[in-house]
């Protein structure tokens, strides 16, 4: 399913809320999701990942039946397409009944730690496994986020995930880090965590990195929102650089254009 090594995978995101932070409200209808969807896989998305409650600073969590709501409706049809779909959720139930229909990916923002059923979830499904970092859960993630080693306290957290995962007979081959950029972390943590991707790829998984058009971005640069895309896709191929496997984005078609050269230079 998968060619980590050897090519970049880009993730491309569809936010099936009304208040993420870049797209919410967008695509929060089945046709427009739908209409998106396709238009991330003409773009040259390798995946789909599927959000329907919102994970940004201060958001306010939904309810299992409300996030099943947004999400199964086009999970079942994306079965149309041949591309492989990752559900973004912290909820084991929202994530049961995702696999059942179909996603290839569990992405788990809390790295197993918010709900301890999704442990055995993963397992059962038989799916890949997205172990994500967070301090904090997201409604207080951002406020005055303290490391005294974010590096260290990273892989540490890596660490304790991956063993409950093995110890739950999920294959370590469906295992992948996402250090989580702006989960929990200022603009110098979430600095010092790009410039050493490597060292987490060296813990002997694939890494995925989701950086795009975050706030971090416009610390640096001094631009809206709208204008973070040149940001995104210079963290894009610096991750490239350090060995990530898939990349998490908005811009899907841009990213591909960087990808592909990015790939030439490093793969």
């Amino acid at each position: 399913m998968f060619n980590f090594g050897k090519k970049t995978h880009i993730m491309g995101i569809i936010n099936v809320t009304p208040d993420s932070f870049f797209d919410g409200g967008k695509f929060n209808n089945l046709e427009k999701a739908l209409i998106q969807a396709e238009n991330l896989i003409k773009a040259g998305a390798d995946i789909l990942d599927i959000g329907g409650e919102s994970t940004r600073p201060n958001s306010e969590p939904v309810s299992v039946s409300e996030e099943l709501e947004r999400v199964l409706p086009l999970i079942e049809k994306l079965k149309e397409f041949s591309i492989p779909v990752s559900i973004d959720t912290t909820k084991a139930q929202v994530a049961r009944e995702a696999c059942r229909a179909g996603v290839a990916i569990i992405n788990d923002i809390s790295g197993l730690n918010f709900d301890p059923e999704m442990v055995k979830v993963a397992a059962e499904s038989g799916s890949y496994l997205v172990i994500m970092h967070i301090k904090g859960k997201p409604q207080d993630m951002q406020v005055k986020p303290e490391y005294n080693d974010v590096l260290a306290e990273v892989k540490a957290y890596f660490q304790k995930s991956i063993s409950l995962a093995l110890e739950n007979n999920i294959s370590p081959e469906k295992i992948i880090l996402d250090p989580g950029i702006g989960f929990g972390k200022s603009l110098e943590h979430n600095l010092h965590l790009l410039r050493n991707l490597a060292d987490i790829k060296k813990m002997g998984y694939p890494v995925l990195l989701g950086t795009s058009r975050k706030s971090f971005i416009s610390k640096i640069s001094d631009v809206p929102i709208e204008e973070r895309l040149e940001g995104s896709l210079a963290t894009v191929v610096s991750g490239i650089a350090s060995g990530v496997d898939i990349v998490r984005v908005h811009d899907v078609a841009e990213t591909k254009r960087a990808v592909i050269v990015a790939d030439a230079i490093y793969r």
